[in-house]
């Protein structure tokens, strides 16, 4: 049996239906603790479900970490800056309405949510050495089209977007993607 310290009972709760059905784990409830029974394996998965739910996933996107291929990782944005400002820094990570995250997710396949100084990912284990350097060089000061550029030349693109990124060949002046 795992025990699992909760802030957001609320979305748990909501999600415990999905997460039961398809791990085949039991919870029970506590204040401000979940309990998770069940096979071993399931246990690891339905807390590392409930860790990415807790903080700030939404349920579907969290259930990726169901398959073995993908991992849930977190980045604090305070020991990769010593910037002040760190209003500053998470506005470079989420972009002008969203598009630098959306940008690197539809880049790599991944989900990334910013709470407070800490960046969460979830992505499969081949592109998370990719993703968590580009998100720490847009936390050191990098210029976003560079950070861009290096995700695409690490082979990365998983899924192409429809959206328009905004990049254009410098020689060219043609839109790239």
């Amino acid at each position: 049996m795992r025990k699992i310290e909760v802030k957001s009972m609320r979305k748990i709760k909501k999600a415990v239906p999905l997460i039961e059905s398809r791990l085949k784990v039991h919870f029970s409830f506590g204040k401000t603790f979940v309990n998770i029974k069940g096979p071993e394996l399931s246990e690891f998965l339905a807390e590392e479900i409930v860790r990415a739910i807790n903080f700030g996933f939404r349920a579907d996107d969290a259930m990726l970490l169901k398959d073995e291929n993908f991992v849930l990782e977190f980045i604090d944005v305070k020991e990769n800056t010593h910037r002040k400002n760190l209003k500053d820094v998470r506005a470079r990570l989420i972009g002008t309405k969203g598009k630098a995250r959306k940008t690197i997710e539809n880049l790599t396949g991944s989900v990334i949510v910013i709470n407070g100084n800490r960046v969460g990912i979830i992505v499969d284990s081949l592109h998370l050495d990719a993703v968590t350097s580009a998100i720490e060089s847009l936390i050191r000061g990098a210029k976003h089209g560079n950070v861009f550029s290096y995700l695409e030349k690490q082979g990365t693109i998983i899924r192409k977007s429809d959206d328009d990124l905004g990049l254009k060949n410098v020689e060219t002046g043609k839109e790239i993607l």
